[in-house]
């Protein structure tokens, strides 16, 4: 996947299409995962929907106060990437937890493939301390705000896209089977997006709290109940 395609989708989570065309060409075991049916008994309340929810990946952003050489970066940070011609920021993994930090001149940085807030909190503390360790002062405590959280659920049964993308009106659907798989579904409270698979799975993308995926969870069981299509 080239970085600066996932670069804009870890930083534009509202970029919704792009975000579907994105999941479907370069994450191939997710998709494949995604459209596996569900082989265990219908469910028909929210709770089990609710308890399969799992957070995919957290992204945050935050700024140190002070610029970068990003050439002294690489030679700190062991393992680190950095192509200038391709991104203009380096990439470092940590392995505990797993995360990756997208690190800019400006003292800009983002963390991404982190699988809860504190996992990312942890990764994060990594990065600033081996910042100063090159001798560079930032700030004692960078503020870090969550941007995006992905998460993934079971509906538990096959989900007739076709109705789906009738029965709840057009206006915040997208559903277009030839460019992707799955229905495009834009909830207002909490705001975030929905991905809907046949298969019954449904991605979660573009809430900052985990409580938003329970929340969305539970509206799309009920809407969707509601119009006799679940």
């Amino acid at each position: 996947m080239p970085v600066r395609n996932f670069y804009k989708l870890m930083m534009y989570p509202s970029a919704h299409s792009f975000a579907a065309h994105v999941l479907y060409k370069v994450r191939p075991n997710l998709y494949e995962a995604l459209n596996t049916p569900y082989k265990g008994e219908y469910m028909v309340n929210t709770t089990e929907p609710i308890k399969s929810i799992k957070i995919e990946n957290v992204v945050a952003s935050t700024a140190i106060g002070a610029k970068l050489d990003l050439n002294q970066v690489i030679t700190v940070f062991e393992g680190a990437e950095y192509n200038k011609e391709r991104f203009p920021g380096v990439v470092y993994k940590t392995t505990s937890p797993k995360t990756a930090a997208l690190i800019f001149g400006s003292g800009k940085i983002v963390c991404t493939g982190a699988k809860s807030i504190a996992d990312v909190y942890t990764g994060l503390t990594k990065v600033f301390d081996k910042i100063r360790e090159m001798g560079t002062h930032i700030i004692d405590k960078p503020e870090i705000k969550i941007q995006n959280i992905v998460a993934s659920a079971d509906l538990g049964r096959v989900l007739n896209l076709n109705a789906i993308a009738i029965g709840l009106g057009l206006e915040n659907i997208e559903y277009e089977r030839e460019q992707f798989p799955g229905l495009v579904y834009r909830l207002s409270v909490p705001k975030v997006v929905m991905l809907l698979f046949g298969s019954g799975k449904i991605v979660k993308t573009g809430g900052k709290k985990p409580e938003d995926a329970e929340a969305a969870v539970e509206k799309i069981v009920t809407v969707l109940d509601g119009v006799g299509l679940l």
